[in-house]
This record gives structure tokens, C-alpha cells and sequence, in this order.
């Protein structure tokens, strides 16, 4: 997954007409690093089908502000630049939630693509 740095990089990421997956993290996050040891599994699992990239939140505050993303991890799938659907929650984030969420991220970009 790669780690963006610049908003312009994260708005030249999320152009794309495949769908775009922005994690956003931090480094301090606790849930964060719960999900670190299977992210890369399910990762291999969909990116046939979408990218990825991550955002620590304390690097880029004004791109967190701009999507409104308060909690962490936050999820936020984007293709030619709109956002599509996005997964938050104030509970911990199991591997089968995440992966339903990119089932979702590929149905809705499949129906938009229609």
C-alpha cells in the first residue's frame, strides 16, 4: 500500500477509473495496528480490482478535514475523483468487515460503471 505524502499525490491517486482505497491511519492508533498483520492478505485479495493507498492522518490534517475523517482507520473508496462509499466506525475493524466493505467497493463500482 502506498503511503501518500502530499495532497497532490493523494488527488493524482484517487483520479483513476479503477477504485482507490485511502486507508487513513496514524502511527499511535491502537485499532490501526490491530489490522496491520492481515492488511497485506487482504490486499492480494482485491487488488486485481482496486488500489490502495494510506494516510497517516497527522501528516496531511487538512486532506483528514477537507473528507472528514475522524475516526481511524477510516476507509474511503474514490474513483474518477468522487468518493463512492466509505467504511467508519467507532469499533474495532475485523478482517471480514473490511473485506465486506471491499465487496461493496467492487459492486459499486461495477453498478456506476453500467
Amino acid at each position: 500500500m502506498e503511503q501518500i505524502k502530499t495532497e497532490q499525490t493523494f488527488h493524482d491517486k484517487v483520479n483513476g477509473a479503477q477504485p482507490t482505497v485511502a486507508v487513513f491511519k496514524t502511527t499511535w492508533c491502537k485499532d490501526c495496528h490491530y489490522i496491520d498483520p492481515f492488511m497485506p492478505d487482504v490486499i492480494n485479495k482485491y487488488g486485481d480490482r482496486m488500489d490502495f493507498i494510506h494516510i497517516d492522518r497527522d501528516e496531511l490534517p487538512e486532506l483528514c478535514e477537507q473528507y472528514n475523517v475522524l475516526g481511524i482507520p477510516s476507509f474511503i473508496a474514490f474513483v474518477n475523483g468522487q468518493e463512492t462509499i466509505r467504511f467508519v466506525s467507532k469499533l474495532r475493524k475485523t478482517r471480514e468487515e473490511i473485506e465486506e466493505f471491499f465487496d461493496r467497493v467492487v459492486a459499486v463500482s461495477e453498478a456506476a460503471a453500467k
